[in-house]
């Protein structure tokens, strides 16, 4: 190696330190809705120092032909401007699904990495002396690691886009001997694996790789069919740990340090996620992948007693206008009618009217985490006022109103007094416990993980029926007049 080309690669992997500090710094501001946006900025940043720096250390500008060139710059003119568009049209409603897909893409890019690698050496080399010893037996394996972890990514994701936007029943697919199913196409995709990282025939070699490819695309298809929307949001989080397990695979495979660096810093993150939302749910992560919660037919808990309460806008006005301290509890339901700015409108003039405003975030609340969260940083609601669970119930144990606006499961007492219930045992947003409870929501339905909410049988609880936004509107008007 002489002098410059050492002198190349100690700057490249200064640059690569650069950038892996420009992630690290990236993700801990996104823990605070008020950083967020400048963290999200930071880390992209740092991808694109990264990008650059690979194009030297791979020296892909120094010896690209004009029609590499071509496909180089028009690859990433077509990137930038497709992820600035859909990012710039999709609705707040829909980024859930669109992190899903993000998640997918990523797993598809690991895979392609992989693939790519394998296939390339192969076709400029003799294949046989680099299974049988030329290519080192960890880079199969991280080879191998990528394909399949990148596979299940992808195709659980688009299977997890399709629930989340409605393209499919959000519901828990569930048939008898799926858990046999699945264990077989695991233990097949295992075997073949195996067989790609042993086999000394290059051409089985790659036949081993194409199968695993198949069989690592219908496992992310089986793996998240028996899993219902309630539980989307560990899915969610799940599914970014897995892209960013593939991605430190595939740099493994190019031998790529920020690329390492990087997918295990979106792969911990991810896991430590899940791990939380597991534990706001009170459940494992076996129970949320395997329990087929939300299933047709599924278990539903007790029967709930009494009836719902039907509340005129005009009333539930007087109620607001009376009240010392309210607490808005939004879920879901706010996010499809886009009513964040509603709800910042009504607050602020409760607040000026001399109540007390606080807003109650349950860490599942939504279809993704933190979604609630970014709604209202979206309507510049104060991140002093976000309040989380356990000091949210100790708020709302004097509260005068509380404000359910399309939130279900996690306002929902049966995970607290019906044993039979499915969600039995996980923390929830203590509504119940307010003087008065206002619910908006559209209708009588059950909310997206199909139980009944006892929350709006309760005798304290008034139903306001109607689209949130406009019955936020219009107690707005109410209040100007």
């Amino acid at each position: 190696m002489n002098a410059d080309s050492q002198t190349l690669m100690q700057t490249v992997n200064f640059v690569y330190i650069i950038s892996s500090i420009l992630f690290v710094i990236g993700i801990k501001m996104l823990g605070k809705a008020d950083t967020a946006r400048k963290g999200n900025i930071i880390s992209a940043v740092g991808m694109l120092i990264a990008v650059v720096a690979t194009l030297f250390d791979r020296q892909i500008l120094k010896a690209a032909e004009p029609m590499s060139w071509a496909l180089l710059v028009g690859a990433l003119a077509v990137g930038s401007i497709v992820g600035y568009l859909v990012a710039k049209k999709v609705k707040m409603t829909s980024m859930p699904e669109m992190v899903a897909l993000l998640n997918g893409f990523g797993g598809l890019a690991s895979l392609l990495v992989g693939w790519a690698d394998f296939y390339y050496r192969g076709m400029t080399s003799s294949i046989s002396n680099m299974v049988s010893g030329g290519l080192p037996t960890f880079t199969l394996v991280a080879t191998i690691l990528a394909v399949l972890i990148g596979g299940v990514t992808f195709t659980g994701s688009v299977y997890a886009w399709g629930k989340l936007s409605g393209k499919i029943s959000g519901r828990a697919q569930v048939f008898k001997g799926q858990k046999i199913v699945n264990a077989v196409i695991a233990l097949a995709s295992l075997a073949f694996s195996v067989s790609f990282c042993v086999v000394g025939d290059p051409q089985t070699a790659h036949l081993c790789l194409i199968a695993s490819i198949i069989l690592s695309f219908v496992l992310g298809f089986a793996a998240v069919m028996p899993i219902g929307g309630g539980d989307m949001p560990v899915v969610i989080s799940l599914l970014n740990s897995l892209s960013g397990l593939a991605a430190s695979a595939a740099g493994f495979v190019i031998e790529n340090n920020v690329l390492i660096v990087a997918g295990c810093l979106v792969g911990a993150s991810g896991v430590i996620l899940t791990v939380i939302m597991c534990k706001s749910m009170n459940r494992t992560l076996s129970n949320v992948l395997f329990s087929g919660f939300g299933a047709a037919g599924g278990a539903k808990g007790g029967k709930v007693a009494g009836e719902m309460k039907p509340m005129s806008v005009d009333d539930a006005y007087y109620v607001l206008e009376a009240a010392q301290n309210v607490v808005f509890i939004p879920g879901y339901g706010m996010a499809v009618a886009q009513a964040q700015h509603a709800v910042k409108e009504l607050a602020t003039i409760l607040e000026n009217n001399g109540a007390e405003v606080s807003f109650a975030i349950h860490p599942v609340a939504g279809r993704m985490p933190g979604h609630m969260n970014v709604l209202l940083a979206e309507a510049d609601v104060p991140y002093e006022q976000l309040k989380e669970m356990d000091e949210a119930n100790r708020i709302l144990e004097t509260a005068d109103v509380a404000v359910v606006i399309g939130a279900n499961d996690v306002v929902n007492p049966a995970a607290a007094e019906d044993k039979g219930s499915p969600i039995y045992g996980m923390p929830i947003i203590e509504a119940y416990k307010a003087k008065t409870v206002l619910a908006l929501k559209r209708g009588k339905g059950a909310g997206f993980s199909g139980l009944e909410n006892a929350l709006f049988f309760r005798p304290n609880t008034r139903m306001v029926y109607g689209d949130a936004k406009a019955t936020l509107n219009e107690l707005v008007s109410k209040f100007k007049q």
